[in-house]
């Protein structure tokens, strides 16, 4: 068999990967976008997470029916159990992550609700006694330090009662949440994601409804427009993609990828808003994205041994960079 008819065979592989990487892309910049639909909309945050799952779930409701979901869905007692409690804390999750919103900025709180991954390995520990390696436990100080200096804490901040300390608490919280639903849910198996999705934002329609104020709905105008987006796009079209790209990535180009939506974040936060994110805090950033695919990759914070002396050149040539050991697939938003 020639070179150029091997090329050829093992070229169509590569075409899903290529269209998955697409998707995500897409997911991710329109993940960017969330904090500029919040803020436009001008409703409070709970109003924001209450609409956004009532438009969400016309979308999913109406993608599930076409594409027949509903048939041999899966779902069993237990099964529909762990998704709704799962959707307790990810609409939770949405609120707390729009306050911080408006007490920090949306670059901030975005960031700072970017050290998901580690209170999944901290709350995997808690709850079900999962060894935390000292390979893990050397990210999550890496991403301690990232976190002081991202959030911007000041000493001024600890001694009084600063607004933007509350902010930054309240995207740890939504990370925290986001931890714990995305704990439950990983042990939904047999089921669509999207029909997963559907019954959490079902459920925080009257999950929510104590917290809405409706009454201010009458006033918020073009607002709706934004609350229309965030169901439609963020919560519908976003969701789909994602789910669609998870089937055809690898977890290290996911796990990649997955950093285009702090950084959209951030870009729409300038352009709009004209916020920016300080010096120091800058230097944060990257310890956070670093200290973020150690933990899902698996890398090592110590570099690999040499095997020869001639072996240095060709790991440097490679990238230097330990094979993946396998790791889950990490979600977003």
């Amino acid at each position: 068999m020639s070179a150029s008819t091997s090329s050829r065979m093992s070229a169509p592989p590569a075409r899903p990967e290529a269209r998955g990487a697409t998707e995500l892309t897409a997911a991710m910049l329109l993940s960017g976008t969330i904090g500029v639909f919040v803020v436009e909309s001008g409703a409070s945050p709970f109003n924001v997470v209450f609409y956004r799952c009532v438009f969400g779930t016309l979308f999913l409701g109406l993608y599930c029916l076409v594409r027949g979901f509903f048939k041999n869905h899966g779902f069993t007692k237990k099964k529909l159990g762990l998704a709704a409690l799962g959707g307790v804390f990810i609409v939770f999750n949405w609120a707390f992550l729009f306050e911080s919103y408006d007490k920090t900025s949306i670059s901030v709180a975005t960031v700072v609700y970017h050290t998901q991954p580690f209170f999944v390995v901290l709350l995997g520990a808690i709850l079900f006694k999962d060894r935390i390696t000292t390979r893990k436990a050397g990210w999550l100080i890496v991403a301690f330090l990232g976190l002081l200096l991202v959030s911007g804490i000041s000493t001024s901040d600890l001694s009084g009662d600063s607004t933007y300390l509350v902010g930054v608490g309240y995207a740890l919280l939504a990370a925290l949440f986001y931890g714990l639903s995305t704990i439950i849910t990983k042990r939904v198996t047999g089921v669509k994601p999207h029909l997963v999705a559907l019954v959490q934002v079902v459920l925080g329609i009257p999950l929510l409804l104590p917290f809405t104020q409706l009454g201010q709905s009458a006033d918020l105008g073009t607002g709706w427009l934004w609350l229309a987006g965030l169901g439609f796009l963020h919560t519908g079209v976003m969701y789909v993609l994602m789910y669609s790209a998870y089937q055809k990535l690898p977890t290290s180009k996911i796990a990649v990828l997955a950093f285009i939506y702090p950084a959209a974040a951030m870009v729409c936060d300038w352009a709009v808003y004209g916020h920016h994110v300080s010096l120091i805090q800058a230097l944060g950033i990257p310890l956070i994205v670093v200290a973020s695919l150690g933990i899902s990759l698996g890398w090592s914070l110590r570099p690999r041994p040499a095997l020869r002396d001639e072996a240095p050149a060709a790991v440097e040539e490679e990238g230097g960079t330990p094979p993946v050991a396998s790791a889950g697939k990490r979600t977003t938003v």
